[in-house]
């Protein structure tokens, strides 16, 4: 299991803007600066607003800063805006059923695994991005 180049450029992103926690930063510097290709920066900028975690700026003067600068944002946050629910295997998903669970039989790696989830997304929750004016 690893985390995806989008989550990886989306903490990138992030970690940059606790930098400037109140300045607006065009896309391209942001770009520039983390050495993310502008493209998949804007389409990663786009969740991360979804999420509250940015907002953008329009007009001449415009681009991204923190959604609440004084705000720390966990790395699950940021995890959870870019692809969703953090799920390890399809039976942990909301609502889903394992399919080895019959009558009075359980299956044990659905429960181990239940366990490292809920470990993976503690640890998540534990990592903070903090404003940290330069």
């Amino acid at each position: 299991m690893r985390l995806t180049q989008e989550i990886d450029y989306a903490f990138r992103t992030v970690s940059y803007l606790m930098k400037y926690p109140e300045e607006v930063i065009g896309a391209s510097v942001i770009a520039e600066e983390m050495h993310v290709p502008l493209r998949f920066l804007l389409k990663i900028l786009r969740k991360l607003n979804q999420a509250k975690i940015t907002k953008s700026r329009r007009g001449a003067r415009g681009g991204y800063l923190l959604y609440d600068p004084e705000r720390p944002v966990t790395y699950f946050e940021v995890v959870e805006a870019i692809q969703g629910p953090i799920v390890i295997n399809r039976c942990l998903h909301d609502g889903a059923t394992c399919v080895n669970n019959y009558g009075d039989k359980h299956c044990p790696v659905h429960y181990n695994l239940e366990e490292v989830q809920e470990k993976i997304c503690k640890a998540l929750q534990d990592e903070v991005f903090y404003p940290n004016p330069s």
